[in-house]
């Protein structure tokens, strides 16, 4: 689809020009992205409808990382206190590739690691760890997403 969106784009230019050139793309273009778009949808929604969750399991894959899936929100939280986001990456990574190696607690971890506690308090990535911010918008989402269906 995305390549259908360049070749599309790439006619602009010439909207008020056409000839042939311009024709022959809306030609494939128009019906074969039609057909991999219904595909995609078609895809989509059976995958949707025999999705099947298992939240415990969810939880002890999370758990089996150590924490190393929240990294990133540390990482941002040292970058929003001014340190260079090179610098902030490497002091993060140093300890979650220890975690992903050797085992661990990445927050323990981290709340240990000098550097890192003078630019933020175990307090602060207390505050920043875990999946609550991830899951922040779930019911704006799925209220995007099914919108359709209660129409």
């Amino acid at each position: 689809m995305r390549s259908y969106a360049m070749a599309a784009l790439e006619n602009v230019p010439l909207w008020h020009e056409r000839d042939i050139s311009h024709s022959s793309v809306e030609r494939v273009i128009a019906p074969d992205a039609t057909i991999a778009l219904d595909f995609m949808l078609r895809r989509m929604i059976y995958v949707l409808g025999n999705l099947c969750v298992y939240p415990e399991n969810m939880k002890r894959n999370l758990e089996k990382s150590g924490g190393t899936v929240f990294s990133e929100k540390v990482l941002l939280a040292l970058v929003e206190k001014g340190i260079a986001r090179d610098t902030a990456y490497r002091m993060v990574q140093r300890h979650a590739l220890k975690v992903g190696r050797d085992g661990g607690d990445l927050k323990k971890e981290l709340m240990r690691d000098p550097e890192i506690s003078r630019y933020l308090p175990a307090q602060e990535i207390e505050k920043v760890w875990g999946v609550k911010h991830h899951l922040a918008n779930v019911d704006l989402i799925f209220r995007r997403v099914f919108h359709w269906q209660a129409a």
